[in-house]
């Protein structure tokens, strides 16, 4: 199986792996290794597991006829190295985009979602992450979409989104805490997914996707300084020429179509906003 990574046209760079017909025990990579999936355990004292000093991103990689493509790696692993830089670990976006690589290719897989995972492990309780020692990890998984690649129901979260001056829009583990509880106040009320507003009745984000709306054949990408700078939002509106500005909710509400798009959900039409129906 070979393996190299590549750049189209428009500098979106993939990852690519020709097809296998080997099977594979699952694997992940840990720290330098690839090891089989499941075997690694963390301990009680995991500094992560207590207060999510950690960082992720999620990434898709897609089956072409050349192999698997990586969708903008060297992006997603640049905004991984910001969290990281963030929270005082080091980050070596050249060592992640080889684990990557060797992970999918270990694992034989064409379609997949990417999760690599910075974190600081033991080291005793306390705030204080200075001199801890850091981990990173790569798994790989069949692909799994995110909103279910449907029609999606979504209600307006009593919850704020945490605010960028207390938590910059970066993929920390323990900021997702704040998109746990909005899905878990639309879920019980019959709902897909949550939105987040801001005080002034400006849309934010979904949990964890990004907004798009278009009204008389004009498309907007929501824009706010505490959402997530996505990056499938970015492609999205390269290709659509989409003008990029802050919206109310009412606006939403008003609008002829609105859908989600993220690297899991892609793009995903929305059929409701609270009462609001959109058609089919």
């Amino acid at each position: 199986m070979q393996l190299n990574e590549g750049a189209s046209s428009e500098a979106r760079a993939e990852a690519r792996i020709e097809a296998s017909t080997a099977d594979a025990t699952q694997k992940l990579w840990f720290d330098g290794q690839l090891i089989d999936h499941g075997s690694l355990q963390a301990t009680l004292s995991t500094h992560a597991m207590h207060y999510g000093s950690g960082v992720f991103e999620g990434i898709r990689a897609y089956a072409t006829r050349d192999g698997a493509a990586v969708f903008r790696l060297p992006e997603h692993l640049e905004r991984m190295r910001k969290g990281c830089e963030l929270l005082g670990m080091t980050f070596d976006i050249a060592q992640a985009t080889d684990a990557v690589l060797a992970t999918l290719r270990a694992n034989n897989l064409g379609d997949a979602y990417i999760r690599p995972l910075a974190w600081y492990g033991d080291g005793g309780f306390g705030l204080d992450v200075t001199g801890r020692a850091h981990h990173l990890m790569v798994a790989t998984s069949a692909t799994n979409l995110h909103l279910n690649g449907g029609r999606t129901r979504v209600s307006v979260s009593k919850w704020r989104r945490n605010p960028a001056s207390s938590l910059p829009p970066l993929k920390l583990c323990g900021a997702y805490v704040n998109s746990i509880l909005a899905k878990r106040e639309a879920k019980s009320r019959g709902f897909d997914e949550a939105m987040f507003t801001d005080r002034s009745g400006n849309v934010v984000e979904c949990t964890g996707a990004n907004l798009f709306m278009v009204k008389d054949g004009s498309v907007v990408a929501i824009e706010h300084p505490d959402a997530l700078p996505g990056i499938t939002r970015d492609s999205l509106i390269a290709l659509t020429g989409a003008a990029s500005r802050m919206a109310t909710l009412q606006e939403l509400l008003d609008a002829d179509e609105v859908f989600a798009c993220g690297t899991a959900a892609e793009v995903a039409p929305i059929s409701r906003i609270e009462d609001r129906e959109y058609g089919s």
